[in-house]
């Protein structure tokens, strides 16, 4: 694992030294494969201006390289651009017509425009003529995940990393695939493996951890992970899924101590501060989580989990006016957060900006029409405000789209009641007692004074089981 460091390292400073001596205007002169490295370093970090830019440079170097030919290729597909990457493969297929990578290529337009039997062809075709290429079976995990075939998608994942065991972005995809298609738990035994056949290996273990944590298995993540960094002591992937196995017990103080040796040492990273901050928060010691938001803003004023953290501890020390300030600002970097809309709707309500809590709930139900939360919360507000209809048409509307949501029947129930419209309330209690008898009870809590109704008493107990 450490070797994996001192490369990317090196890799890093390769990137470095390519952007310094463009920005100054220099001529960019690089051995092929540190070109080759860089294209892919951009790549994999969906960079694919600058990697195309890379390209160009290579390519002005190296003319006659088709490697470099293929890498442009690849590179204008992700970009987006079929005609010009169809275009220039179709150029390298005429001076080397059995490169494999030929067809790996033209497998990678087809599965970015969306045609995924062809692009499975395409693979199929390269694989027949190299049997031991791990990243032609990740394109093929690729194009089936596309596909929504999550199965296949599986299987060539499984192909892809037992010929490369390291390719992180193998392992993630395939936990996706697994996890969506609920087959996680039966397929332990292939990360297991691993461990078996290597039990010195730093990432087989760190894999294994990942596809505990992903599967509950909480206590078996934390002895993987345990593996893999006795193993390799400065594995900072593996401090921060630790960190975060730890966060999924509630153990706070163990999860701040592996966050903290999640990255090199004094070079924090902003995602490690702002999970430090929220550690502190849920301990809720509110100066050391503020402290921790802060520093990741201070690092980069983008991150809005940290923003959003700060809203959460002022509004935890009832400092509202601070805190919508806050979550405006996390709202305004990650507009599609269904909880930012609905902390900041709160947070505007507390202090008497019924207009603006209202739009902050509308934008929640826009953003996430399936979080009951964002209904109910909007509808209690036009309820307190004595605009009992509203509330109504409010309810109706969620139950329309979530009809099998007991709680919002119930809600509505208890609407149409406080506005006199009897009728429909029984009608509407029916519903609900048919989805949740047991929900009933919630009725009394919104409303105590309906246990005296003796009509309602009647009903609910013509529906006990």
């Amino acid at each position: 694992m450490n070797e994996n460091f001192e490369d990317r390292d090196e890799v890093l400073d390769t990137v470095r030294r390519f952007e310094r001596m463009v920005a100054q205007n220099e001529p960019v002169f690089f051995d092929l494969a540190d070109f080759e490295n860089i294209i892919d370093h951009y790549t994999t970090n969906t960079q694919y201006d600058k990697a195309l830019q890379a390209c160009e440079a290579a390519i002005a170097q190296y003319p006659f390289s088709t490697e470099l030919l293929i890498d442009r290729s690849q590179v204008l597909a992700m970009k987006g651009e079929y005609g010009a990457a169809a275009q220039q493969i179709e150029d390298v297929a005429q001076l080397d017509p059995d490169n494999p990578d030929v067809a790996v290529t033209r497998g990678i337009i087809a599965t970015q425009k969306g045609d995924f039997a062809e692009a499975v062809a395409f693979f199929q075709q390269a694989a027949e003529h190299t049997q031991d290429r791990d990243d032609i079976f990740f394109n093929l995990g690729l194009a089936y995940q596309s596909w929504q075939k999550f199965k296949s998608a599986a299987k060539y994942y499984k192909q892809s990393l037992r010929l490369n065991p390291d390719n992180d972005v193998a392992v993630q995809e395939l936990l996706y695939c697994l996890e969506i298609s609920e087959r996680l738990e039966k397929n332990l035994e292939f990360f297991r493996r691993f461990t078996d056949d290597d039990p010195y290996s730093a990432v087989a273990w760190y894999n294994l951890g990942q596809a505990y944590y992903r599967a509950g298995k909480f206590d078996d993540a934390i002895s993987a992970f345990d593996y893999a960094i006795l193993i390799d002591a400065k594995f900072h992937e593996a401090h921060g899924f630790l960190a975060s196995t730890y966060v999924s017990l509630e153990r706070y103080r163990k999860a701040i101590e592996e966050f903290e040796l999640s990255y090199p040492e004094g070079q924090p990273t902003p995602e490690a501060l702002c999970n430090i901050g929220e550690c502190y928060e849920k301990l809720a010691e509110w100066d050391n989580a503020r402290k921790f938001y802060q520093r990741a803003i201070d690092q980069d004023a983008t991150i809005d989990e940290a923003w959003f953290g700060i809203g959460i501890v002022m509004n935890a020390q009832e400092r509202y006016f601070e805190a919508i300030h806050f979550f405006r600002k996390a709202v305004s970097l990650y507009e599609e957060s269904v909880e930012y809309w609905l902390a900041l709707a709160a947070a505007e309500y507390q202090i008497g900006n019924v207009v603006s809590s209202i739009e902050a709930y509308e934008r929640a139900t826009q953003v996430a029409p399936d979080n009951k939360d964002a209904w109910l919360n909007w509808s209690i507000l036009l309820y307190e405000q004595g605009n009992f209809d509203g509330a109504i048409d409010l309810m109706r509307n969620a139950v329309e789209i979530q009809p099998a949501e007991a709680e919002l029947h119930y809600r509505l129930c208890a609407y149409l009641l406080a506005a006199g419209r009897y009728r429909e309330a029984y009608q509407c209690l029916e519903n609900a007692l048919v989805l949740d008898f047991d929900k009933h009870r919630l009725l009394f809590e919104y409303f105590p004074e309906l246990e005296s109704q003796q009509a309602l008493a009647k009903l609910i107990d013509q529906y006990r089981k």
